[in-house]
C-alpha cells in the first residue's frame, strides 16, 4: 500500500473528526481520561489547518489518520520534570488518531516516520512528544520508534509522559 503524509485542508475535518471521536471512544474504552473533557474538537482541527499544522496520513485518497505537527511550538515542554535529551530546535506532535478500520497495521509508527522525514527536511533533529500517562498504546508506539522517556509535562492540570527521539544529523 502507498501511504502519504501531507498537510491537511479544511474541506477534510469532517473526516478527521470522523478518526478523532473513534479515538476519543478508544480512550474511553480503555479505561483512559485522556481526550474525554471536550479536547479535542472540531474547533481545534480547524484551528491546527488554519495555522499549517494539521497533518492527515492517506492510503491513496483515504484519511487514515491525523496528527498536528509543528516547530519549536510547546511552551508545556519547558517546564519540564525530568530532563530533555536536547535542547535545540524541535519538532512535536500531537492529536495522533489512526481509523479505526485501519487499527492493527502500525500506522501509527509509519506516521511517526513521516514527522521524522518532516523534521529532517527542516534540518531539525530533535522530536519531542507526550502522551497520557494511560495511554499504551502510543507509549508502545515510542518504545518501537526509539524514544527515549524524559520526564513528566503538565497539561490543562494534568501529568503527560514525555519523549524524545534524536534523529541523526545527515551533514
Amino acid at each position: 500500500m502507498n501511504y502519504y503524509f501531507r498537510k491537511a485542508s479544511a474541506a477534510e475535518i469532517p473526516a478527521i473528526w470522523d478518526i478523532l471521536q473513534q479515538a476519543i471512544l478508544r480512550r474511553k474504552a480503555d479505561g483512559s481520561n485522556q481526550w474525554q473533557d471536550g479536547y479535542p474538537n472540531p474547533a481545534v482541527i480547524q484551528d491546527d489547518i488554519e495555522k499549517g499544522v494539521g497533518f492527515v496520513l492517506t492510503e491513496g485518497e483515504t484519511i487514515v489518520g491525523y496528527s498536528a505537527v509543528l516547530i519549536n511550538d510547546e511552551p508545556a515542554y519547558a517546564k519540564i520534570e525530568g530532563k530533555w535529551l536536547t535542547n535545540a530546535d524541535f519538532v512535536v506532535f500531537h492529536r495522533v488518531a489512526i481509523s479505526e478500520k485501519y487499527l492493527g497495521k502500525g500506522l501509527a509508527q509509519k506516521m511517526l516516520k513521516f514527522i521524522e522525514e518532516f523534521a529532517l527536511s527542516n534540518h531539525i533533529y530533535s522530536i519531542k512528544a507526550d502522551t497520557n500517562f494511560d495511554n499504551l498504546a502510543m507509549m508502545k508506539t515510542f518504545e518501537k520508534s526509539g524514544y527515549t522517556y524524559c520526564g513528566e509535562v503538565y497539561f490543562r492540570g494534568s501529568s503527560r509522559k514525555a519523549y524524545e527521539k534524536v534523529l541523526a544529523n545527515a551533514a
